[in-house]
């Protein structure tokens, strides 16, 4: 194999341009090519490409976001979309692709191969770390880290005024980042889209909470498990407490790539690249007890990771 592309796809993730790094500087001494393309499965669609060489990636690992851009491509989920970017492989002489992304940019690399033939190697990097066959993305641990300090001067503030905080995180579907950064900052109730929210127990909480001497409160809820501002209002309304909502938002998705997330990154990048110049393909490179792994890509799309609820009890134990 002489050339591979690679593109970073979906949300960014802090630790991409990591993972570039470790899949340019693990090609090149190879006398593997690498052409980046740009702005995700758009630029594949419309053939935005760029050679990509050992000083191209020069000072970028500690960078966030990705230096290569990323867009959600309407263009490439219609029905010629595959077969545009398949030309654009082509085109570049790209005989085999790295995806950098999340669940839904695996499942689009899984059907661009499928289209292409062109064999794909996955690098999971996505903030939800909800991508089936790793214990751990790219990116996780440093949004994880974000929001835990976001959380821990939010608390300051709760303590001083006896206020209830809601605190939004992001997570449409998934719960990962909303249980680990609520059990790490120590919530006393934490929501999650894979638990049914129930309201009256939230509010008995609550009150329990104050009678054993709480004088404030806070829960972190996955952005997909429900109204938070209609939370917060009715918290406020039952209880008679001050209550008041934080939304993270996309400070969650920024900044420096925590030595955890750069590691993670250097491995996956670096094992992609060897598995592609050794003749495997269509597999999701990933972490399992610890080593680094690979699973089978349709699998991968296939199967839903599930959230660990052995946590969300721990959490509430601790919370007494």
């Amino acid at each position: 194999m002489k050339k591979i592309g690679v593109v970073t796809s979906g949300g960014d993730a802090p630790g991409m341009n990591a993972a570039i790094r470790a899949i340019v500087r693990s090609a090149v001494p190879k006398r593997c090519e690498v052409v980046g393309f740009e702005r995700g499965y758009e630029g594949l669609v419309r053939n935005q490409a760029r050679s990509l060489g050992l000083r191209s990636v020069s000072g970028i690992v500690q960078l966030g976001g990705t230096i290569l851009h990323t867009v959600r491509s309407a263009r490439f989920e219609e029905p010629d979309g595959p077969q545009e970017a398949s030309r654009s492989l082509k085109a570049n002489a790209a005989e085999g692709l790295i995806v950098i992304g999340g669940d839904g940019s695996l499942r689009g690399a899984l059907e661009l191969s499928r289209s292409s033939g062109v064999p794909v190697i996955g690098v999971p990097a996505t903030i939800d770390n909800d991508v089936f066959g790793t214990e751990e993305t790219v990116g996780f641990d440093t949004a994880v880290n974000t929001a835990l300090t976001a959380i821990d001067k939010i608390r300051d503030t709760a303590v001083s005024h006896e206020r209830v905080f809601v605190v939004e995180v992001m997570g449409r579907q998934r719960g990962f980042l909303a249980l680990t950064v609520g059990l790490t900052a120590g919530a006393e109730i934490i929501l999650v889209p894979e638990a049914q929210v129930d309201l009256p127990s939230v509010i008995e909480k609550l009150r329990e909470a104050r009678v054993k001497g709480k004088r404030s409160s806070i829960i972190v809820a996955a952005e997909g498990v429900t109204d938070c501002r209609a939370l917060t209002a009715e918290i406020a309304r039952k209880t008679g407490y001050d209550a008041r909502l934080t939304t993270l938002g996309y400070v969650q998705r920024g900044g420096n790539p925590t030595a955890r997330s750069r590691l993670l990154a250097c491995l996956f990048g670096a094992e992609a690249v060897d598995l592609l110049l050794s003749g495997v393909e269509n597999v999701v490179v990933g972490l399992a007890d610890g080593r680094v792994s690979t699973t089978d890509l349709a699998l991968s799309c296939s199967r839903e990771k599930p959230l660990n609820l052995d946590l969300l009890r721990l959490a509430e134990r601790l919370a007494a």
